[in-house]
């Protein structure tokens, strides 16, 4: 029992375990194979420039590259963590953050320049070289054993560990124990350096995650209060500037009604009237501001019928495309029986983001028209795109609706990007990952 929960107990204390023979048979496996791995790496780099112009056949051999160097980092990384039990994450390729080729392509840049596999592929490098010596170690300590009985022969000279040339065989006991010495403490070294520098290579990576992560959670909660203060101050004012004054002429209405009954009782019906109809229109403004915080429709039929209802209400013309199967290239419409449904706060999140894009653009852009996106990619993350065809020059302001949405989207843990030029026209896009 004790035996097996000690690596566990150095990997939670942040103390890896030596394990210096495993260590060894890592390098002189790594060695062996490490020549014809980079043989190959090396190669596919010549080809793919070499080829660059010739009908775009160096540009596929160099995608093989960077797929074939992940796969070199994704192994470096599984076998440090496994051999010193130290937790890590796997190495994931990057992914899209837009649909189609276009998507592909800037995650297949953003895996080029992926640091943590160009740390695990040096790691891997180092390992090789290491191991190479380790190989020439064992192979000198094997020579310095033979050499230590050399004497029982009836050779007169014999070759030296570390080929120094002949020397006498009576010389050859001393010579062959220093040598294996010599031979056994150079692949210990080396196992403890090639242990050092993995740790610091590869799983030092781990606390770099965990500091990047810690800055994601620190941001994202303070997304979420400055949007949920932003929500708050949205319904303050619109329940200040529509539905206390309407209540309030109302009551006022009402009042009036009430002293003209017995004295004027048509003046009185007029009144009544009136108040009965601004109370509908109240009912419809709270019916309105409910809808902006909670979206019921959401939570019973889902984001695209949500959309749906949305587009409707638009005072300008949406044309609305949301695909919400991510294992086709083109997905099927709305969500089918094999299709997952996304999580409550990503739909959340991007629903409000696309109600308030809407808004902005009905409101202040000139639009006629709009176009809004809406696709659920592999990976498991939603990504929506709205775009009109006003006069550009939005802007993130302090406590406006695109910093509204900014800090929804943040909150929700996902990404946002607008492009407005002067003139337009405007796009906004947000990316959030979904529940698993």
């Amino acid at each position: 029992m004790t035996t097996q929960t000690a690596p566990l107990e150095a990997a939670a204390t942040g103390k890896p375990p030596l394990r210096i023979p495993l260590t060894i048979l890592h390098l002189a496996g790594v060695g062996v194979i490490g020549g014809g791995i980079f043989g190959m790496l090396g190669g596919l780099l010549g080809t793919g420039l070499g080829l660059l112009f010739v009908f775009g056949v160096g540009i596929v051999v160099l995608v093989g590259l960077v797929y074939a160097l992940f796969g070199v980092g994704w192994f470096e990384i599984a076998r440090v963590a496994g051999l010193y039990r130290v937790p890590n994450t796997p190495l994931r390729l990057q992914p899209r953050d837009r649909p189609g080729f276009g998507g592909w392509l800037r995650s297949l840049g953003r895996q080029a320049i992926d640091g943590r596999m160009w740390r695990a592929v040096a790691n891997f490098a180092i390992t090789a070289v290491l191991g190479f010596v380790v190989l020439r170690l064992f192979w000198a300590l094997l020579w310095s054993t033979i050499i230590a009985f050399a004497p029982l022969t009836s050779a007169e000279t014999i070759i030296g560990p570390f080929g120094g040339g002949q020397i006498p065989v009576s010389w050859a006991p001393l010579i062959g124990i220093l040598g294996a010495l010599a031979s056994a403490a150079g692949i210990i070294g080396l196992a403890l350096l090639a242990r050092t520098l993995a740790l610091a290579i590869v799983a030092r990576a781990r606390e770099v995650e965990l500091t990047e992560r810690v800055r994601a959670s620190t941001a994202q909660r303070e997304g979420a209060v400055r949007a949920a203060d932003l929500e708050r101050t949205r319904i303050e004012r619109d329940l200040h500037d529509g539905v206390q004054p309407r209540l309030v002429s109302v009551g006022m209405t009402l009042g009036l009604a009430q002293q003209k009954i017995d004295t004027d009782p048509d003046a009185a019906k007029e009144l009544i009237s009136e108040a009965h109809t601004s109370t509908k229109a109240a009912i419809t403004e709270l019916r309105q501001l409910a809808r902006g915080i909670h979206a019921s429709v959401l939570d019973d039929r889902g984001l695209d019928a949500a959309l749906s209802a949305l587009a409707s209400r638009s005072p300008i013309p949406v044309q609305l495309d949301v695909r919400m199967d991510p294992s086709t290239g083109s997905g099927t419409q709305g969500h089918g029986s094999g299709a997952p449904r996304p999580g409550r706060d990503a739909e959340a999140a991007v629903y409000f983001s696309i109600a308030e894009s809407l808004t902005n653009a009905a409101k202040h852009s000139r639009a006629s028209e709009a176009r809004v996106t809406v696709r659920l990619r592999e990976g498991n993350t939603l990504w929506a795109r709205v775009e009109d065809n006003g006069m550009g020059g939005a802007q993130v302001i302090p406590g406006g609706g695109l910093d509204g949405i900014a800090n929804r989207i943040l909150a929700a843990g996902g990404t946002f990007r607008l492009d407005s030029p002067q003139g337009g026209p405007t796009s906004l896009e947000v990316n959030v990952p979904c529940a698993s």
